[in-house]
């Protein structure tokens, strides 16, 4: 078993960031495709693997040389969490962070502490960047308040919980203003 990856859920870039395609930003597939290729290379030289639902992202990985994990979930959730399940036997820890960070340099380094970490976004409430150990029955809550929500899974679970509010990870891209 290798001591840990990076999972990076990703969805088809032609559906990708609704919030700025709704706001009127141009080029939106090409920045979210950015956003990811960043978000990949950043994470080297640990393994990576990236969640993807369309033939579109299965080839993009594979362009990049990471591993990809199918998945058939309707949710962010749902895909983390059966990759979390699917990935226990070869992991013992997984660092979940988004494809979308606008500043992803140093990825790749990132220690993260016993248990869980939480990186949290520029507002202190997203999670970023999240790091788990496997096997034990972690469940996954991204969205609204999704820092505080794992935080009270990781006592729930009884593991010490790190959170992270001043990282350069903190910046991801959402909304027209995330740009600036």
């Amino acid at each position: 078993m290798t001591s840990e990856a990076f999972v990076v859920p990703l969805k088809a870039f032609d559906v990708a960031k609704e919030r700025l395609r709704l706001a009127g930003t141009e080029s939106v597939s090409d920045l979210a495709k950015k956003l990811a290729i960043g978000v990949l290379e950043s994470c080297r030289p640990r393994h990576v693997i990236v969640l993807g639902e369309s033939d579109e992202i299965t080839a993009f990985a594979a362009e990049h040389g990471v591993e990809v994990w199918s998945s058939n979930a309707t949710n962010l959730n749902g895909a983390v969490q059966g990759a979390y399940g699917a990935l226990a036997d070869r992991f013992a820890r997984l660092i979940i962070v988004h494809g979308d960070l606008r500043n992803p340099t140093g990825l790749g380094r990132f220690e993260p502490g016993a248990g869980v970490t939480i990186v949290t976004d520029h507002h202190g409430r997203g999670t970023n960047v999240l790091c788990v150990p496997t096997g034990l029955g972690f469940h996954f809550a991204y969205g609204p308040n999704s820092a505080h929500l794992h935080r009270l899974e990781a006592q729930r679970l009884g593991l010490p919980c790190r959170v992270v509010v001043d990282s350069p990870w903190r910046f991801d891209v959402d909304e027209p203003e995330d740009l600036d």
